[in-house]
């Protein structure tokens, strides 16, 4: 990404804030119904629609970009909140329990969110990238929801699993994540004519419409050649 561009930096700004608020409030688990799901999944699934944005209009180079940003902040919140819970508190303080309950589940929903995050992240944007070559360009929806079908269905497992196993049954896991692929999904769904109009209007102001056909596609890899 040698090029300048006008409203990337915000839009990888907005990606990683959400993305950290996810993880603080993610280890909740809310019920609607039947539906049991974690209090990220009214968040998080924008990073997905924002991951989305990124290949279509920039590139998987740019997204690339934004997931390792994410990945480095995410870790960085994992040690933070890990240190402020072991340093011991004033005399005065009386709420280190309750600290310590809040922020004491962040590093391991965090790890958990880290390993799931990067491979659902990644397995998004790949995704939609080759599916934008083989339509040409078309019908944009097909790659909306057929980047958030494969990444969250790796995402939601990879992520539940890790961050819940051992402390809650199997079955209420096994609901989690259906439960959650389904609203991430959904809200994929909804969020269709949103993405239709960023889309559309990114792509005139900055003068830019992204296909990967030499692209590198190693995660790995920092810089990608695109045309």
């Amino acid at each position: 990404m040698t090029r300048s561009y006008r409203h990337l930096d915000t839009l990888t700004i907005g990606f990683v804030v959400v993305l950290l608020i996810s993880n603080l409030v993610g280890p909740k688990i809310v019920q609607f119904g039947r539906l049991e799901i974690s209090a990220a999944e009214f968040f998080f699934p924008l990073t997905y629609i924002c991951g989305d944005v990124f290949t279509e209009v920039y590139g998987y180079g740019a997204s690339r970009r934004a997931i390792w940003l994410g990945f480095f902040a995410m870790a960085v919140l994992s040690a933070m909140g890990q240190l402020a819970v072991a340093l011991p508190p004033a005399p005065g303080w009386n709420d280190q329990v309750a600290f310590a309950k809040v922020f004491g589940l962040v590093p391991r929903f965090a790890a958990a969110s880290l390993v799931a995050y990067w491979a659902g992240e990644f397995t998004n944007s790949y995704t939609l990238a080759k599916l934008k070559l083989w339509t040409g360009g078309r019908w944009l929806w097909t790659r909306t929801v057929g980047s958030t079908i494969t990444g969250q269905a790796v995402d939601t497992s990879v992520l539940v699993l890790v961050a819940f196993a051992g402390a809650q049954p199997l079955k209420m896991l096994a609901w989690i994540v259906v439960s959650s692929y389904l609203v991430k999904v959904a809200v994929e769904v909804i969020a269709t004519p949103v993405t239709y109009w960023v889309v559309g209007s990114l792509k005139r102001t900055e003068g830019i419409d992204t296909f990967d056909w030499r692209t590198n596609f190693n995660p790995f890899a920092w810089r990608a050649e695109a045309a």
